[in-house]
């Protein structure tokens, strides 16, 4: 086992508007955390009149996912500071990003933001989160959904899957579990140093159930499977897939606490609402309704890919045979045949943080 493996961290999404397109999932697990966000718009200061409102919108991806949460906040700020109150939307994510799908939808999709207000302006930020993205003290609003579970590297190969949370090697877990820590005290330091005091952040995260479960077995194991196949095909090989991962991590309620344990603040920051609970999942609910599994095989395998094929790709030998491009065609088909001959429900925790910055 490695400790410093030379597969990259989690990169962007799929691009050409993939994600969008294929995030169904996501956009059903953000309903229990949109309240808390409505909820911090209407109590955070809206400090001088004369300065801009700036909502931040951490891990923004391509957009779609982003537009219900953050309408919904900006009414409520727009209610508040009157019409003539400049608001500033900055999405954020990682430079390889599809910021063009991002753009697109903001401009385009009758439920944007943009809608009937002619003082927001959006803007977009290509960095990670685990850096500083906005001046100290700046941001009055913060949003991030299903990104924080995201590593800022590997800390470890995985020996014997893709996903740390199916390895039997306990030193593989450890590790994990620890940079996870780490990744979660930098993200929220980077952000109590961003917003204003009393600016408020919503996070909406993958986490653990209270067995430790992270979840999602089914879709880890057909990946593994599908890329074992892959290997005896000699389309991917060995020392490739030794290098594939997806970092991603999941934290408990207790991790989620750990920072604010001693004195219940963390760089400035205090946890205003907590709490965990079941994600749902609507390619399942819409196959119960319609019995059409291969409608189901094919929507599980199309969200895999778009978030996961990426990212074990760039663990790919760098040549000139078109492996890349052609991979995640070739992802995606083995998982459909294997989510077709297996259909089940995808277990999956989720949590939801509310955080405020001390006055």
């Amino acid at each position: 086992m490695t400790s410093t493996p030379s597969a990259p961290p989690a990169i962007a999404m799929e691009g050409g508007g993939a994600y969008n397109r294929n995030s169904a999932p996501q956009a059903a697990g953000l309903a229990p955390a949109v309240p808390w966000f409505i909820e911090a718009a209407r109590l955070v200061p809206l400090g001088l009149p004369e300065a801009p409102l700036i909502v931040a919108d951490y891990g923004s991806s391509q957009g779609r996912n982003s537009l219900a949460p953050l309408g919904a906040a900006i009414a409520v700020l727009r209610e508040r500071a009157g019409a003539d109150r400049p608001i500033s939307v900055v999405h954020t994510d990682l430079p390889g990003n599809d910021f063009g799908a991002l753009f697109q939808i903001v401009v385009a999709d009758p439920d944007s933001y943009l809608r009937g207000d002619a003082n927001i302006f959006p803007y977009a930020i290509g960095r990670s989160f685990y850096e500083s993205l906005f001046p100290p003290g700046s941001v009055t609003l913060g949003w991030s959904s299903w990104a924080a579970q995201w590593m800022s590297r590997v800390p470890v190969e995985i020996p014997d899957h893709i996903h740390y949370s199916r390895s039997t090697v306990a030193s593989v877990r450890a590790a994990y579990a620890r940079q996870g820590a780490e990744d979660w005290h930098t993200f929220l330091a980077l952000r109590g140093r961003e917003l204003r005091p009393g600016g408020r952040l919503v996070i909406l995260l993958v986490a653990l159930d209270e067995d430790g479960d992270f979840g999602w077995e089914p879709m880890w194991d057909h990946l593994q499977a599908a890329l074992t196949e892959l290997v005896a095909e000699g389309f991917v090989a060995p020392a490739e897939h030794a290098r594939m991962a997806i970092p991603g991590v999941g934290r408990s309620r207790a991790d989620l606490l750990a920072p604010f344990a001693d004195t219940g603040r963390f760089a400035g920051l205090e946890v205003a609402q907590l709490d965990t609970f079941a994600g749902a999942d609507p390619i399942w609910d819409a196959f119960e309704a319609s019995g059409d599994v291969d409608a189901l095989a094919r929507s599980r395998a199309a969200f895999t890919r778009a978030f996961a094929s990426p990212t074990l790709a760039a663990a790919l030998d760098r040549t000139s045979d078109g492996r890349a491009a052609a991979f995640g065609d070739r992802l995606e088909a083995e998982l459909v045949k294997r989510c077709a001959a297996a259909p089940v429900r995808m277990p999956s925790t989720l949590g939801r943080v509310h955080l405020v910055k001390a006055g």
